[in-house]
């Protein structure tokens, strides 16, 4: 089949002027993604480039610009699958590292295991060849002033997007399929702003922020992380594919569960192995993108859909 990759930089309450950034962002990202798809790489090698670049990019809560915990710190996590054989990769509680996304990598295919946090991860990523960074160098203006809000304001947050009154960063992720019809996901967050120190979200977690099945398709989620993890929002969708909705009837219906549910907000993006797309979230926006019959489609509002050339 056509290969195909979508990929969204978070859900929450995104100000207009971050609009643009976050579709620079993921226009960026879904090129990078397909490029890799178009040259001989697999479905794997496509998510895990899409998702390096929005690690990259300060207008995503993923590696540089990734949101602070109490002690002002970043602590990262990060998950990838591979619906061939369900194997899958997982990191948590990552502080000195770039790229979260490539060592969960590193754990699907060069461990027995699915999942490493804190020093053990740290351990592993240097056994492997991945080189420490400041701690400072990950650390963005903009997370720094959206924790501050947070001390002094003791705002509520809702979702992983940083400053509440500005809707600052998101969550990452990506899904794709390759010409061999195997489906990957990744999905990469520097977590809640303000969180505790060592609190664990969704993201990491198979059947919460990401799940694929060569079977059925792909999700990878973003939102509030306790409530997409109590909810299995990732895997809820592929149960109902699997009962015989659509990617995008599916995604809808499991974000509208969870917010009916839980009174916390999610997006999600799906593909099923059939290259049918799936976008909701309940929050005001989410920002994604995809490839599909030499095109970019993307969009950030509800309802939205805007196109150009590849």
């Amino acid at each position: 089949m056509k290969p195909i990759i979508i990929v969204h930089g978070g859900a929450g309450d995104i100000s207009e002027s971050r609009i643009q950034g976050k579709f620079d962002g993921v226009k960026v990202a879904v090129r990078a993604g397909y490029e890799k798809l178009m040259n001989g790489g697999n479905a794997l090698d496509s998510v895990e480039a899409a998702v390096v670049s929005m690690e990259l990019d300060e207008n995503f809560n993923a590696g540089y610009g990734s949101v602070l915990n109490l002690n002002g710190e970043v602590e990262m996590e990060a998950s990838i699958m591979w619906g061939q054989d369900l194997n899958s990769g997982a990191v948590t509680l990552i502080k000195e590292f770039q790229h979260p996304i490539s060592i969960a990598r590193k754990v699907l295919t060069d461990t027995p295991h699915s999942f490493l946090g804190g020093n053990g991860a740290k351990l592993f990523a240097l056994e492997k060849g991945f080189q420490q960074v400041p701690p400072e160098s990950l650390i963005s203006e903009s997370a720094k002033e959206a924790l501050n809000d947070f001390l002094n304001k003791g705002d509520d947050q809702r979702t992983e997007i940083g400053k509440k009154d500005e809707g600052g960063v998101g969550t990452v992720g990506a899904v794709a399929i390759d010409a061999d019809g195997h489906i990957a996901v990744a999905t990469s967050t520097g977590g809640i702003n303000g969180k505790m120190v060592g609190r664990i979200g969704d993201t990491p977690l198979i059947g919460g922020g990401t799940y694929a099945d060569d079977n059925v398709g792909g999700i990878s989620t973003t939102g509030h992380g306790e409530s997409i993890l109590k909810y299995c929002l990732a895997h809820t969708i592929i149960k109902l594919m699997e009962g015989g909705l659509d990617a995008d009837t599916a995604t809808r219906q499991a974000v509208i569960g969870m917010t009916a549910r839980l009174n916390n907000t999610a997006g999600a993006i799906t593909l099923s192995k059939n290259g049918d797309v799936g976008i909701h979230f309940s929050s005001k926006r989410m920002a994604w993108a995809y490839v599909k019959n030499d095109k970019v489609y993307y969009g950030i509002e509800h309802d939205q859909t805007l196109e150009e050339p590849l």
